[in-house]
C-alpha cells in the first residue's frame, strides 16, 4: 500500500504536480509491534493503510497495534467526548473512515466495530461537532451521525471530492478539490462559499478564532468565519497535507516531510521535521504535537519546532491522527 494516499491524490487531482518521499532517522523510543486487545487508556490513535491502527497511551512516545478487522485502508479518524461534571471530558466514541465508504467505531481506541455507511465511496476525513459526527468525501459525499452507528446521506451541493472536514465556532468547514469550501450550522445543510483558489485544499482546522486550510503546492487559506477567506505565505510550494492547533501555535506537515508553525495562521516559519517522508496528520496531546506518514513515520514535538522520531511497530503508510484527553 505504499504511497496509496499519493497514488489516489495525483490519479484524482495532481495531474499537473509530482510526489516523492523517502526515509528518516533519528533517536526513537521502543514499542511494540504486536497486536493487542487490551483496554488501557489510549490518548492517540492513528490509522492507515490496509486498515492498520497504532494507538499511543503516553501522548505518542509509544505504540501499540491494534485489530480493526478491515483491511480497508483508513484515512480519518475523529473522538467525540463527554464532558462529566467534576471529572472533565471522557471519551464516547472514535470514528474512523476510509476506503470503499468504510466506518469503523470504537470506545477506547483498542477494539473496532464496522458500521455501515450507506456508500462506496471513498470517505476521506470526519469530524464531531454540534451533536453529529460529519464524514465526507469522494464525488461530493457527505454523511452525518448522531451516533457513529447509523449515518445518513446529505446533499452538499458539489460533485467535486471533499479531503477534509473541521468545527469551530458553531460552523462546520469542509474543504477539497478545485479550492472548494463548504460551510453547514448543522452538518445537514451546506452553503458553498469561495476560496480564491482553484488549488486543492485538502486539510483544515480551527484554532484561536481562526479557521486555517492548506493544500497544494503550500497553499494555506485563513478565514475568521468560514465565509471570506485570505491567502498566506507559506514560505515553499511543497503540499501540504494536514493542519493542526494547540498550545498557541498552528502546524502543518507535508510532502518530504515539511513542517511550518505559527502563532497567528498568517506568518509561516518553517521548521526541520528530520525526514524527508511525506507527513500526512498532525495532532496536538496533552503539551505534545504528533505527526504521521509515510513508512509509518511518527514523530512528536513539545514545541512544534524541535522533532523526535519515535517507533510505531509499522511500515505502513499512516494517513490520520487524533488525539483526546480522559
Amino acid at each position: 500500500m505504499k504511497h496509496l494516499l499519493i497514488t489516489i491524490l495525483s490519479l484524482l487531482i495532481f495531474s499537473f504536480i509530482s510526489i516523492s518521499c523517502t526515509s528518516s532517522s533519528s533517536s526513537s523510543s521502543s514499542s511494540s509491534s504486536t497486536t493487542s486487545t487490551d483496554n488501557s487508556t489510549v490518548s492517540v490513535v492513528t490509522v492507515g493503510g490496509s486498515g492498520t491502527i497504532v494507538t499511543s497511551s503516553d501522548n505518542g512516545t509509544s505504540w501499540t497495534l491494534r485489530t480493526s478487522g478491515t483491511t480497508e485502508s483508513l484515512y480519518g479518524i475523529t473522538p467525540h467526548s463527554t464532558i462529566i461534571p467534576g471529572i472533565g471530558p471522557v471519551l464516547s466514541t472514535l470514528v474512523s473512515v476510509g476506503w470503499n465508504g468504510t466506518i469503523l467505531t470504537s470506545t477506547h481506541g483498542t477494539t473496532w466495530t464496522s458500521r455501515t455507511s450507506g456508500t462506496t465511496n471513498k470517505l476521506w476525513g470526519v469530524t464531531f461537532g454540534n451533536g453529529t459526527f460529519v464524514t465526507m468525501g469522494q464525488s461530493g459525499t457527505i454523511l452525518n451521525s448522531s451516533d457513529g452507528s447509523s449515518w445518513d446521506n446529505r446533499t452538499s451541493g458539489t460533485t467535486e471530492t471533499l479531503y477534509d472536514v473541521t468545527y469551530g465556532n458553531g460552523l462546520f468547514v469542509t474543504v477539497g478539490f478545485s479550492g472548494t469550501t463548504l460551510t453547514s450550522s448543522d452538518g445537514i445543510s451546506w452553503d458553498n462559499r469561495t476560496s480564491g483558489t482553484l488549488l486543492v485544499l485538502i486539510g483544515v482546522t480551527y484554532g484561536n478564532g481562526t479557521f486555517v486550510t492548506v493544500g497544494q503546492s503550500g497553499i494555506i487559506l485563513t478565514s475568521p468565519d468560514g465565509t471570506t477567506w485570505t491567502s498566506r505565505t507559506s514560505g515553499s510550494g511543497s503540499d501540504l497535507y494536514d493542519v493542526t492547533y494547540g498550545n498557541g501555535l498552528f502546524v502543518t506537515v507535508g510532502k518530504s516531510g515539511i513542517i511550518h508553525t505559527s502563532s497567528d495562521g498568517i506568518s509561516w516559519d518553517n521548521r526541520t521535521s528530520g525526514t524527508s517522508n511525506l507527513l500526512s496528520g498532525v495532532t496536538y496531546v496533552n503539551g505534545t504535537f504528533v505527526t504521521v506518514g509515510d513508512w509509518g513515520t511518527i514523530l512528536t514535538s513539545s514545541d512544534g519546532t524541535t522533532w523526535t522520531k519515535r517507533t510505531s511497530g509499522t511500515s505502513v503508510d499512516l494517513f490520520g491522527v487524533v488525539s483526546y484527553s480522559q
